[in-house]
């Protein structure tokens, strides 16, 4: 009978902001300006992109793919994040809380290839700029985002499985603000050990080596650009890798911090801190980030929002 009913549960309790009391109104409030803004900020930068031809480069096509995976890696936590913010009943159902897990982990998986494959296309174009038309097609950059979507959606299956068949018999309540592997091995009640080592292996694995390749490719770029002769060149060169780096660097930062530890055990505090950084904050700060920056990108906002401002008011004779 226990072999055939893995889980004698049937929902966990998401206990997310716990002791919150009179401010739960302005941290729903917060939250929910920094998800609207995340959503439109990306979903602007996607469409802009898509829509204007002097933006059909690699470089902004993985801009662009990174801001449509964004829209979907914050719809994962964040709805029920607010929805429990305003909730008595905070629960969420097995195979729910299994599919969050796993949307969550295989979307940060996409995430870092293709922010790894964003660095070698930098790579290649201040490196090797001869060859770089050449290499980095249309149809390879096609290719490369569907290669890291496709990676990052099988990460995390052998781990969503080994979860799945673990006995939670007891104790029910999720002290995390949305269901993920460290929480959730923390309440079943059998020996983990296996889960904990084979998360750490294929965290480490996923986040060390795309992190190793990121910083390989900055290493060579920053060798390239310091052999540049005048200083205006320097920065040219180097203003194209700044927001990508910036980006890398507050994503890897916690999450490296986050999942590659090899123990059950962990600070609640820290781990909600890092986690409303990773999974929140950090889509936040992209759009922010890629827009100052790059000059761009900002002009072709302002075209394509003055483009439609004009279609919508004709002017009179």
């Amino acid at each position: 009978m226990e072999q055939r009913n893995h889980s004698s549960l049937n929902e966990f309790v998401l206990l997310g902001f716990p002791s919150v009391g009179h401010v739960r109104g302005w941290l729903f409030g917060l939250l929910l300006l920094a998800y609207l803004f995340t959503i439109c900020g990306n979903a602007l930068i996607f469409l802009v992109i898509r829509l204007d031809r002097a933006l059909h480069k690699p470089m902004y096509h993985f801009v662009s793919v990174l801001s449509f995976l964004e829209l979907w890696y914050t719809a994962t936590t964040i709805p029920k994040m607010l929805s429990n913010l305003l909730s008595e009943k905070k629960t969420i159902s097995f195979a729910g809380c299994l599919l969050q897990t796993y949307f969550f982990h295989s979307l940060g998986a996409s995430e870092c290839y293709l922010l790894t494959a964003m660095a070698y296309d930098r790579y290649l174009a201040i490196c090797r700029p001869l060859h770089y038309p050449a290499i980095m097609t249309t149809a390879l950059c096609a290719k490369m985002a569907a290669g890291c979507w496709t990676c990052g959606f099988l990460c995390p299956i052998s781990e969503v499985i080994l979860v799945s068949q673990l006995p939670f018999c007891g104790y029910n309540e999720i002290q995390h603000i949305f269901c993920d592997f460290p929480p959730l091995l923390s309440l079943a009640c059998k020996d983990t050990s296996t889960n904990v080592l084979v998360d750490f292996a294929v965290n480490a694995f996923i986040i060390l080596l795309t992190f190793l390749f990121i910083m390989i490719s900055y290493g060579r770029i920053i060798g390239a650009v310091l052999k540049i002769k005048t200083a205006a060149g320097r920065k040219k060169a180097f203003s194209t890798c700044a927001s990508h780096l910036m980006v890398v660097l507050i994503f890897f930062g916690s999450i490296i911090f986050m999942y590659v530890r090899l123990k059950k055990s962990y600070s609640l505090t820290l781990d909600r801190t890092l986690a409303v950084v990773y999974s929140v904050l950090t889509p936040l700060a992209n759009p922010i980030i890629y827009s100052l920056r790059n000059k761009e990108l900002v002009k072709a906002i302002k075209r394509t929002i003055f483009r439609k401002e004009g279609k919508a008011s004709p002017t009179h004779h």
